[in-house]
């Protein structure tokens, strides 16, 4: 089975030197980007039909379409670092393991629209990711991967690391652009887009770690072989993760579309003794699916037509030992702490849900409480809220409410959560 994106991480830990890189094709997808041009580039990303893997899901050559293209005029192109959903570790797998990967990704989506300056945003507890980037694009600098008149060519690129202060909302790629400006992270009002209005005013295009790793993989070996990487209509292999209480929790390159069960597998099972209940698939902020939901296909659509989201691909377990309202409760006090307070609805609503399920954790809830969860996963819907991180934030509690309702209701029966 074919791995293209985690071939070259070593299991000793240690980054994957520019020698070893290029002995391993490394740059190769760089080379034939300068070689095809920017229009090239663009057309053969849109047509291996990669879709972002920082959790919308977007096909990634229409996304850089969206920029105008003039020659001269100042673009930006960001790597979204800042990986905070909880239970997700993926594109810290990559920086760590094998940093030039994304450093040639970078390269190549720059040249694609243009762009002269890219970013990293990273997050600062990242901090063996932030020192194996350090090296690598030292080592590309040095070898004429980054700087003036790349590999001889016309085009020239120099890419900063940022260490972000962080927070869950530099997530969004508007608060992303908004700290890397040295403003407090908030959202900002679209349109305009990023991709027309972004970095300083001007065209930027904001991409997941995982998807541009994904890049030089379509330029070296062409946009036909990679959907054939995948089991679906859309292109590659997706790293899936799985936490909880299973015995090998992980991260594993699969083909896109894998079912949860053959991750599940990879992860061991659960652990001795437990059984599942249920599982929320793409990190924290996406709908619990049912532990007979084992079969769907782990990419966009079947995801999504079993009603919840592929987001980043890692799987979070629930088993039937743990407090499912606890579980909840443990995300939404996440949530409620990192919303950034802009709007009203998420500032407010999201402390009031911790509220009421801390009620029913200490056996002081009431029947009411369970309404009033509902009104207010409701009322923190998409479209309701400034951005999308309210509608993200309530997801896993909407769907506790359906799938464990009476998990809900025996606290209040018992005067107690019955897990303790």
């Amino acid at each position: 089975m074919a791995t293209p994106l985690t071939a070259r991480i070593r299991s000793d830990g240690v980054a994957v030197d520019l020698a070893s890189y290029e002995a391993s094709g490394g740059y190769q997808g760089l080379r034939a980007a300068l070689a095809m041009g920017s229009a090239g580039v663009r057309e053969a990303v849109t047509q291996a039909k990669l879709r972002g893997r920082g959790g919308a899901g977007f096909n990634t050559g229409l996304k850089w379409s969206f920029v105008p293209i003039e020659d001269g005029a100042q673009h930006y192109v960001v790597a979204n670092a800042d990986e905070k959903e909880p239970g997700t570790m993926k594109d810290r797998l990559l920086m760590e393991g094998d940093p030039h990967s994304l450093i040639e990704g970078l390269a190549i989506t720059a040249l694609a629209i243009k762009a002269s300056v890219g970013f990293i945003f990273l997050r600062r507890e990242y901090s063996k990711c932030a020192l194996a980037l350090e090296r690598a694009l030292g080592e590309a600098r040095a070898k004429g991967y980054l700087g003036e008149a790349i590999l001889g060519s016309d085009f020239s690129l120099e890419i900063h690391l940022h260490l972000s202060a962080g927070r869950y909302m530099c997530g969004e790629e508007t608060g992303l652009l908004n700290a890397l400006e040295g403003k407090r992270a908030t959202p900002r009002s679209k349109p305009p887009f990023p991709q027309v209005s972004g970095l300083w005013g001007k065209p930027t295009i904001v991409n997941n770690v995982e998807t541009l790793v994904n890049v030089p993989v379509i330029l070296r070996d062409g946009s036909e072989a990679f959907k054939a990487l995948s089991l679906t209509g859309d292109g590659g292999t997706k790293l899936y993760g799985v936490s909880g209480r299973v015995r090998n929790p992980g991260v594993w390159e699969l083909p896109l579309g894998t079912s949860a069960r053959e991750i599940m597998e990879r992860a061991g099972g659960m652990a001795e003794g437990l059984s599942l209940r249920g599982f929320i698939p793409g990190g924290a902020s996406t709908d619990f699916l049912g532990g007979d939901k084992l079969d769907v296909k782990m990419d966009f659509d079947s995801v999504a037509q079993a009603g919840s989201r592929l987001g980043t691909g890692t799987m979070v377990v629930l088993d039937d030992r743990t407090c499912p309202v606890g579980m909840v409760l443990s995300l939404e006090r996440f949530f409620a702490r990192e919303s950034c307070g802009w709007c009203t609805p998420c500032r407010e609503g999201l402390p009031w849900v911790v509220r009421c399920l801390e009620a029913l954790e200490s056996g002081s809830g009431e029947m009411g409480d369970i309404e009033t969860l509902e009104e207010l996963s409701r009322r923190l819907s998409p479209g309701s809220t400034f951005c999308a991180f309210a509608p993200g934030a309530v997801e896993p509690l909407q769907s506790a409410l359906k799938l464990f309702r009476s998990d809900f209701e025996d606290h209040v029966r018992k005067g107690a959560c019955p897990w303790k």
